[in-house]
């Protein structure tokens, strides 16, 4: 990209709209845009303050294209930095194409993608992280995804690590003055100092790098499992959540044999359900494989839903306590063992375990099943009980605020930085064992010079994040997935 080129770009969504912008960014950005602007004041645009609105005509020689409104920002008072105009023009395909041409025709460039956010990192109106925090923003679906890419937009995030960055780099250079005296065996920074520092440092990229796990899930959706028995109303409950036919239902167990997904947003954070093939034995070849992407997806899960039929087992309970048999037989056996089956194949995954149908069963087999299934998730760690009905939408909404329980937003809450950028991670990632370096030169007693590679790596990853040490690729990549005009 020419950084001395004037852009053009439309900034709104193409196709019909009640109105269009169409932004031009660059030194002859308001030259170009103003002998093709008739304003209803007469004035000419050239002459016009920054932050201001004029109404008027664009015309192409004689030919009026449309009456839009012109805004005129001038530098470095604006988005890029540099002169920039936006023109509100009316929403027709035609017209943004008919003004896009005819500046292209005076000497405009059309933008690359990303190029607007490009000129306003390269100008020092953002650092990298916030640059980024952009197109998080504009791709933000829901109030945590929202909340996040609008605190680093701010400068949450980098002002952390420019703080960090400083605190290390006026120590780094106290011992890079020591190199100079290394004759007269001086110390210029003081040792214990630094390693409360660098103790500091280690803490904060820790906080950090696991704050990656919970903004990671929460940009993205946090993924649910709905597993269990065929036909126990694992596609009935995902309708119910979704509040719309998105799985078919019936009565002939298998019907899902595919896992289907979709997602909805409770409480301001975004879940992703995942409805998945009935577990059990069979010989159906197309069935097996359903059931083998269970599991998959299932591993892939934050969450996991283990729903079970309640009448069936509300009849299990009646007749336990009526003829005296162990809890440990029949359906109730069976139930333990297919809760260790995928407790001990995933450990660490909450297990949310649902007795559904259960406006079928009477409230005496609801109170014994609600006492038996208890036992059960008591006695797992991370697994919790709940009794709904999924046709009748019954217990759903405790089921929502028990699947916010199992986020952890608190970080979120409390207006934490997260870490949300996996390049950010790894870069983070890189900067703790550089400090960690350190820190053990420190407890070998390292001479200056050795310790100071390793400060200045820590450094450089650091500059990594915020964009004071970067390069092409680096930047392409990044800009390449933003949308054009922004």
């Amino acid at each position: 990209m020419k950084m001395n080129d004037t852009i053009v770009a439309l900034a709104t969504p193409s196709g019909a709209g009640a109105i269009a912008i169409i932004r031009v960014s660059g030194p002859e950005a308001i030259s170009i845009v103003s002998p093709l602007f008739n304003a209803k004041s007469g004035k000419l645009l050239e002459k016009q303050p920054t932050h201001t609105l004029h109404l008027g005509n664009i015309i192409d020689s004689e030919r009026v294209i449309d009456e839009v409104l012109v805004s005129v920002f001038r530098a470095p008072k604006s988005y890029t930095g540099e002169e920039t105009i936006e023109i509100s023009c009316h929403g027709s395909p035609y017209i943004q194409q008919e003004i896009i041409q005819l500046l292209v025709r005076k000497g405009c460039r059309s933008a690359e993608a990303g190029e607007f956010t490009l000129r306003a990192f390269l100008n020092g109106k953002m650092d990298l992280s916030q640059a980024e925090a952009v197109a998080d923003l504009i791709s933000s679906e829901n109030q945590a995804s929202h909340q996040m890419a609008m605190q680093q937009m701010r400068g949450g995030f980098s002002n952390e690590i420019q703080r960090l960055r400083q605190e290390l780099l006026d120590f780094a250079s106290l011992i890079e003055l020591e190199l100079d005296f290394a004759e007269e065996d001086v110390e210029f920074a003081n040792r214990e100092e630094f390693k409360k520092l660098i103790q500091r440092i280690q803490n904060v990229l820790k906080k950090l790098i696991d704050s990656f796990a919970t903004g990671n899930v929460l940009k993205n959706g946090i993924p649910v499992a709905i597993v269990g028995e065929p036909n126990v109303g694992k596609s009935t409950l995902l309708n119910s959540l979704l509040n719309e036919e998105r799985a078919i239902v019936s009565e002939i167990a298998g019907t899902t044999r595919d896992t289907i997904e979709d997602e909805m947003a409770i409480g301001g954070v975004g879940f992703r359900f995942i409805d998945t093939a009935g577990i059990r034995e069979t010989k159906d070849v197309v069935e097996s494989i359903g059931i083998k992407k269970t599991f998959e997806k299932i591993s892939q899960a934050q969450v996991v839903v283990f729903l079970l039929n309640a009448e069936k087992f509300e009849v299990r309970s009646s007749s336990l306590s009526a003829s005296g048999i162990s809890p440990e037989g029949g359906e109730l056996s069976e139930l333990k063992t297919e809760i260790e089956k995928i407790r001990n194949k995933f450990p660490q995954k909450p297990l949310l375990i649902i007795a559904n149908k259960a406006d079928k069963i009477e409230e005496a087999g609801k109170e014994s099943l609600i006492a038996e299934l208890n036992s059960i998730a008591q006695n797992r760690e991370k697994a919790h009980f709940l009794l709904l009905s999924a046709k009748t939408g019954a217990g759903v909404e405790e089921l929502k605020d028990k699947l916010l329980d199992f986020v952890n937003t608190g970080a979120l809450r409390n207006n934490n930085t997260i870490v949300t950028n996996s390049r950010h991670y790894n870069a983070l990632l890189s900067a703790l064992e550089e400090i960690n370096k350190v820190q053990e030169g420190l407890k070998m007693g390292l001479s200056g010079d050795l310790m100071a590679i390793d400060i200045r790596q820590a450094l450089h990853h650091f500059g990594e994040i915020t964009g004071e040490i970067t390069n092409d690729d680096l930047l392409g990549n990044i800009f390449a997935n933003f949308c054009i005009g922004k």
